[in-house]
């Protein structure tokens, strides 16, 4: 008989585990990620809840001592697997970076105080021995007021990511309006070991690394200070400051647990929904991204935009829903939810964060749908994401109407994910 879907997932997640952290992929991925490490936790969570807490601990132990947790924590013996590496961030030369890791000046999307509570969760018993939840707090208090305070760059109460990278979505078409205004001429001469591990068809162009480098350079040559008043790119990304929000509540459940007071991170989860409001385009029924430098709400439906539908108390709840289920997503006889508008002129089914759907977006809309109560969509969509990894070996992404794999394989957080599905015990936030 062959092993299970779930022996399999563990199997996938045993070969990634260096010792103190899980990789995304073996060699397209060699270093340790931020949101990966995060959902990874998740879905680790359902067959080591300790292992789970020593990957989020190995991730905390690169915080900067602004707050702010790194995109990527380096291993220096892969830094000719990956650019740009440790030797173009140079991090402990910078003010504040931490002096027993290298890292990157960038970060990702805050999905960590979500990962921290369902680890807890998952064995309080252990989770209180290694005094999890009294370590992690206090850094996790200092990374959301990096952003209350550093990252506000916009003033209207949203974090601002400073580089598409920090958005998770790389190449999205939330971002080429800002990035047409960004030179595409790095001083830094790239290279491309990501096309040894994945077709170039699948991945953003040279143009676009040129840009991502360029915007990367004028970032950390300023020493990631965020104080560059002439930086071009400031967006405020509606699944960045969603999963900001859904951290707060989580937050509010850790200080309950301590004894502390939850309703400072209430009220933050309440007033950062409110402001996401102003992110909300009625025409398209879903949530933009706001570009700080114009003003401008960027009208184009994509996977963040729907994913504020997490947010518990959201007014535009029913809206959202009727967008996730219609054709311009899963209503368009996608098997698993397409990072952009299937009724779009330039969806590319194939091509990275333009259209192509990942297990970890999934993952996310089953659960917002199971807090707005569509129980029936959500585990439809559930099933769909299992069947998908199982038949593809755990694939980065897939072709969202056809299924077919793309990227690399034995991706970590669609093994982990796939094996939180299948072991949940309802789709909801804190389930």
């Amino acid at each position: 008989m062959p092993p299970s879907v779930a022996a399999r997932a563990i199997s996938v997640l045993e070969a990634n585990w260096t010792g103190s952290h899980t990789l995304p992929a073996t060699g397209l991925y060699p270093h340790q990620w931020s949101w990966d490490s995060a959902f990874i936790a998740i879905g680790l969570r359902r067959v080591s809840p300790r292992r789970a807490g020593q990957e989020l601990d190995a991730l905390l132990a690169g915080q900067w001592a602004d707050g702010r947790i790194p995109q990527i924590i380096f291993d220096p013996h892969r830094d000719q697997d990956y650019s740009p590496g440790s030797q173009f961030w140079q991090s402990r030369t910078m003010p504040g970076s931490p002096d027993v890791v290298d890292t990157a000046g960038l970060v990702q999307p805050p999905n960590h105080a979500w990962a921290v509570w369902k680890v807890h969760a998952a064995d309080p018993a252990e989770s209180t021995r290694r005094s999890f939840l009294e370590r992690t707090y206090p850094q996790l208090l200092a990374w959301h007021e990096y952003l209350r305070t550093r990252r506000d760059r916009g003033g209207r109460g949203l974090a601002s990511i400073v580089h598409p990278w920090e958005s998770g979505t790389d190449n999205s078409p939330l971002w080429d309006d800002a990035l047409a205004r960004v030179p595409g001429t790095p001083q830094h001469v790239f290279e491309r070991p990501d096309l040894l591990h994945a077709n170039a068809s699948e991945r953003p162009s040279d143009r676009e690394y040129g840009r991502y480098f360029w915007l990367a350079e004028r970032y950390r040559d300023h020493n990631c200070d965020d104080q560059d008043t002439e930086y071009p790119f400031l967006l405020e990304d509606p699944l960045f400051n969603s999963l900001y929000a859904i951290s707060e509540l989580a937050l509010a459940r850790i200080a309950s647990e301590l004894g502390r007071d939850p309703e400072p991170h209430l009220r933050r989860a309440s007033e950062l929904t409110v402001a996401l409001g102003e992110l909300f385009v009625e025409s398209i029924g879903s949530y933009g991204a706001r570009d700080v430098t114009s003003g401008q709400v960027v009208a184009k439906a994509t996977i963040n935009g729907v994913l504020p539908l997490l947010l518990p108390d959201l007014p535009t709840a029913e809206t959202l829903i009727a967008t996730l289920l219609g054709p311009r997503f899963l209503g368009s006889g996608a098997q698993l939810v397409p990072s952009y508008d299937a009724t779009a002129a330039d969806l590319e089914p194939e091509l990275y964060w333009r259209g192509p759907a990942w297990f970890n977006m999934a993952w996310l809309a089953a659960t917002a749908l199971g807090v707005h109560g569509r129980q029936d969509a959500a585990e439809e969509l559930g099933q769909n994401l299992v069947r998908l990894a199982d038949v593809n070996d755990f694939p980065e992404y897939v072709e969202p109407w056809i299924g077919s794999p793309h990227g690399t394989r034995r991706f970590s957080w669609t093994a982990a994910l796939t094996l939180e599905t299948l072991r949940h015990d309802g789709w909801g936030l804190f389930e």
